[in-house]
């Protein structure tokens, strides 16, 4: 099995994943930029969109976006504990991953983007800061996003987190976000994939 990544992105929710579940995997660099791997491989020939994560599977199919990804290796094990296996827990879990990258991870893109606007940098913090306003309420009630048990969610949420803190965003107006990523921080399958990709 690999997985192909780029340091730091959002593939790190992943990286984390196959680390705790004690998976055998590869991991294979991607420059996000050239579009090369590691090895000198046209990225665009192992996923089309050019993106990461892949997940490339031991007979060679593979899988793309997070959500999928996630999905498809909580399945191989029976009652894994960060992504429960059915009913209401399922879907609120499902329903983070999807708000969080629907709502907040795509809105760094004008972040990421040094051709951005000043204006257009201003409505991406804008949007960012009201949903992790939104997140840090629910915070407030329960320790992690879907309920008091973390879950892949909260890894999703840890990695955009990062992007923030790297990014010199203030999350000094989010009391409850900061002591969530510090807790995330300490789980010891994301300190062994930070070291491993090169990150702490």
């Amino acid at each position: 099995m690999k997985l192909y990544y780029s340091p730091g992105a959002c593939p790190l929710t992943i990286h984390v994943l196959l680390n705790d579940m004690g998976i055998d995997y590869q991991l294979v660099r991607v420059d996000l930029k050239s579009h090369q791997t590691e090895d000198g491989r046209d990225y665009y020939k192992i996923n089309p969109k050019g993106y990461v994560p892949t997940l490339e599977l031991d007979s060679g199919e593979r899988i793309t976006e997070l959500p999928a990804v996630a999905q498809y290796l909580s399945e191989s094990q029976q009652n894994y504990h960060l992504f429960p296996e059915k009913g209401l827990p399922k879907i609120r879990v499902v329903e983070w991953l999807a708000f969080i990258g629907s709502e907040i991870h795509k809105s760094f893109g004008p972040l990421f983007n040094s051709a951005s606007s000043d204006e257009a940098k201003k409505a991406a913090q804008d949007k960012i800061n009201n949903r992790f306003a939104y997140i840090d309420q629910v915070l407030e009630q329960q320790a992690y996003v879907t309920s008091d048990v973390m879950s892949i969610a909260d890894i999703y949420l840890f990695v955009i987190l990062t992007w923030a803190s790297n990014m010199k965003l203030d999350l000094s107006q989010f009391p409850n976000l900061q002591v969530h990523k510090q807790k995330v921080s300490e789980y010891s399958a994301v300190q062994k994939s930070l070291k491993e990709e090169g990150l702490m």
